[in-house]
């Protein structure tokens, strides 16, 4: 038997309840995991509400991340053995699969190795984080060594592990908080410059630090609205990528008539955690930040598993600056 986290309906942290499940062995294509430490994202409260881009299937769990040891390796897996340290990158349907839990099944091709001398929880920190701000900062190409890039709501764990990536590109990371009181966690987490938003006019700071020029490349989890706020801030031939829906209002598409000339898109994590190529190449890119120092995954605040609907409460709260991670102890007294 296993403890995982399920809900039968809609609704607020309340409704996820610790329950004892039969696991079994992992099918064909698939690995069970004993979980060591789980990390949580904003996706999962989304998902929770009903506001995620698909709906859960009930009973449901949920959760996209998680590091720990395989326990059972399903037909046809080749490269993860039993005992072998992993890491789980969000790379499936949280209706078919879930990282929240003692032991969890998922699909060999969400799992990645993971190196001895990182710790489970800090490994639970690490692939929703730096796989997302990968793409747009490094992969594609877009953002040149002394290119300013605009990095919006950078206390999550996504914003932090983009001002590391652009610091690790050679880029300038200015950094957006809407209050004061996290400015100086933002300044010690590496952004060049930091503008909060609701005492400064955004686009006239940027042109302030940019010498007019605006930045190469924005950021952005939020979406709605305001986008039109941040084109104004971009230089022309610039780019905005928005890879979030945190704000629920439509998004328009920035008028050409109305700000410079720029590439509007939307980016999510799994083009990248769904093509085995493109995944193998962010793993690589990831793992030497690691190894080299350049990448250390910022972790807020842990929770005890039993404790999971009060760390949901947490991240509801906006107050974190850093990863929310989950550590679970186990029977033989185990933890990570």
């Amino acid at each position: 038997m296993a403890r995982l986290v399920q809900f039968d309906r809609l609704g607020g942290p309340e409704v996820l309840t610790l329950r004892d499940v039969e696991v079994g062995a992992p099918g064909a294509g698939e690995v069970r995991i004993r979980v060591d430490a789980i990390g949580l994202n904003r996706a999962e409260i989304m998902y929770r509400q009903g506001g995620y881009f698909y709906q859960p299937v009930f009973p449901s769990t949920l959760g996209y991340e998680a590091a720990g040891v395989i326990e059972a390796v399903g037909e046809g897996v080749d490269g993860f053995a039993e005992g072998d340290l992993v890491a789980v990158v969000p790379a499936f349907l949280q209706s078919e699969y879930g990282t929240y839990g003692d032991h969890v099944v998922i699909p060999a091709s969400a799992v990645v190795p993971r190196p001895v001398d990182v710790d489970p929880v800090q490994a639970a920190a690490v692939w929703m984080a730096y796989i997302t701000a990968y793409g747009p900062l490094a992969e594609s190409g877009q953002v040149r060594p002394g290119d300013y890039v605009l990095i919006t709501a950078a206390s999550s764990s996504v914003g932090l592990a983009a001002i590391q990536v652009a610091r690790h590109v050679g880029a300038i990371p200015i950094a957006t908080t809407r209050g004061a009181g996290k400015k100086q966690a933002l300044l010690d987490a590496g952004a060049a410059h930091v503008v909060v938003t609701d005492d400064e006019d955004l686009p006239a700071r940027v042109k302030e630090i940019t010498g007019g020029e605006g930045v190469r490349l924005a950021f952005d989890p939020i979406a709605g609205p305001g986008v039109e706020t941040i084109a104004q801030a971009i230089t022309p031939g610039g780019s905005l990528v928005v890879y979030g829906a945190l704000d629920p209002r439509p998004t328009p598409l920035p008028n050409a008539g109305s700000f410079p000339a720029l590439t509007s898109s939307t980016y999510t994590l799994f083009e990248i955690t769904t093509n085995p190529e493109r995944l193998r190449r962010a793993v690589a890119f990831v793992g030497a930040g690691l190894a080299s120092g350049s990448f250390t995954p910022v972790v807020d605040r842990t929770f005890d598993l039993a404790d999971i609907a009060e760390a949901h409460r947490y991240m509801e709260a906006n107050g974190q600056v850093g990863k929310i991670v989950v550590t679970v102890t186990h029977e033989d007294g185990a933890s990570s």
